[in-house]
């Protein structure tokens, strides 16, 4: 892989048409050290939010040794990187064949569920596989409720009273039973933790039984822009959240047993960027070679505001307009799809034109993960960078919180 020292450098050495994603790997190890250190548990970082080799490898030098995953193409991914890394399967719906495969080929040994069915399920293949029960942990998931960024218990988790029901007949049969939660990704607030404790609580206190650890999944939040023309939305620190978060597992007297969180975001979001060109300018529209359907999805969902650099082409000579002057594009995707647009436009100079780049900061999370092969249009290159995004040149704008006209 290519190393330069930011991504201008890159942009102006290899003049690229396709995308580019900057690697950060000292950032990654840096911000998944930090997490651990104020975690009061286990650190199992979620492969779902970047799954690339590159990434789980740099976490396993990082000391990163339990990876939350949800497939067999992660039990995979993790294996390929670590012999001896732990894997939970934290997943709370799976096949059959699934579960088989994590327990008889990659011997995980902790496992999700939410349901009494998905109880059958893992029973079914305990039986067959003459595994003692003992021998593994389930956590049953409880739903929650609380502000964030993108909802998870309006898909899985089971209600408080249910829980108990769950936890009592796994406890019956030999398992050891903790409890999990996913609060959502990117929270609010900051007592949503609070919340899905108190939950965690009043179910511990009445299924009759010590539980085997919890579990308090995701969530904590990556920092990324805001738009510089808007009021900067008070979002509570991965600090003030994890200190918080501390005080509550003790007021709750979690302390005292295993406990696990699965970050994602505030890990690997800002150990990349990503290096577009703008393929042509219409008026106050950028076409540009990447978009929601490849490393974006997250800017068409509205809800993440990505840091944008200017980094300009010097083969164009004569420009229009102010370099100083900040004005809102409507950015347009590379593929023929009419919905490829973002839902909130980039502020750039006014001078920006077709063959100009554009760095967008703080890529890392799901957008290599979410990236599709639609239209033959599939971002892969990679070059490494040894600046931080933030430590560069500010950045001239942001993903807007507002929408443009056409």
């Amino acid at each position: 892989m290519q190393r330069f020292e930011n991504a201008r450098e890159a942009a102006l050495a290899l003049r690229p048409d396709e995308p580019v994603y900057c690697f950060r790997p000292e950032v990654l190890k840096a911000d998944a050290r930090s997490f651990m250190a104020m975690f009061p548990g286990r650190t199992a970082y979620a492969v779902k939010t970047n799954g690339e080799e590159l990434v789980l490898k740099t976490l396993a030098e990082a000391g990163v040794d339990m990876f939350d995953v949800a497939s067999p193409g992660e039990f995979a991914a993790v294996r390929a990187v670590s012999a001896d890394a732990e894997m939970i399967y934290m997943h709370p719906v799976k096949a059959q064949s699934d579960i088989r495969l994590a327990l008889e080929k990659y011997g995980i040994r902790v496992i999700a569920v939410d349901h009494e069915d998905e109880i059958t399920k893992l029973m079914r293949v305990v039986r067959a596989l003459d595994i003692d029960p003992g021998g593994l942990t389930v956590f049953v998931r409880i739903q929650t409720k609380g502000h964030a960024a993108y909802e998870l218990s309006k898909k899985f988790g089971a209600g408080p009273a249910y829980a108990v029901e769950l936890a009592q007949r796994l406890n019956r049969h030999g398992y050891k039973v903790g409890l999990c939660f996913h609060v959502g990704s990117q929270i609010e607030d900051p007592d949503t933790y609070e919340r899905a404790l108190a939950s965690a609580d009043w179910i511990r206190n009445r299924v009759g039984f010590e539980i085997a650890g919890l579990d308090v999944g995701g969530g904590f939040p990556a920092e990324y822009g805001h738009d510089p023309n808007s009021k900067k939305p008070q979002m509570p620190s991965i600090g003030q959240i994890m200190s918080r978060l501390r005080s509550d597992i003790e007021e709750y007297q979690f302390d005292t047993m295993p406990l696990v969180a699965e970050p994602g975001r505030v890990i690997v979001a800002k150990a990349f960027s990503l290096i577009v060109r703008v393929l042509l300018r219409k008026g106050r529209r950028l076409y540009i070679n990447d978009g929601i359907w490849a490393s974006l999805s997250d800017s068409w969902t509205g809800k993440i505001t990505l840091p944008a650099r200017f980094i300009p082409d010097p083969a164009i000579r004569t420009r229009n307009g102010n370099d100083k002057t900040i004005v809102p594009f409507k950015v347009c995707g590379a593929t023929c799809d009419s919905v490829d647009i973002l839902s909130r436009p980039f502020w750039l100079p006014e001078t920006i034109d077709t063959g100009d780049w554009i760095e967008i900061g703080h890529i890392g999370a799901y957008s290599l993960s979410l990236r599709t092969r639609f239209n033959g249009f599939y971002p892969d290159t990679f070059v490494e960078v040894t600046t931080p995004f933030d430590e560069g040149e500010a950045p001239e704008g942001f993903a807007s919180l507002e929408t443009m006209a056409d």
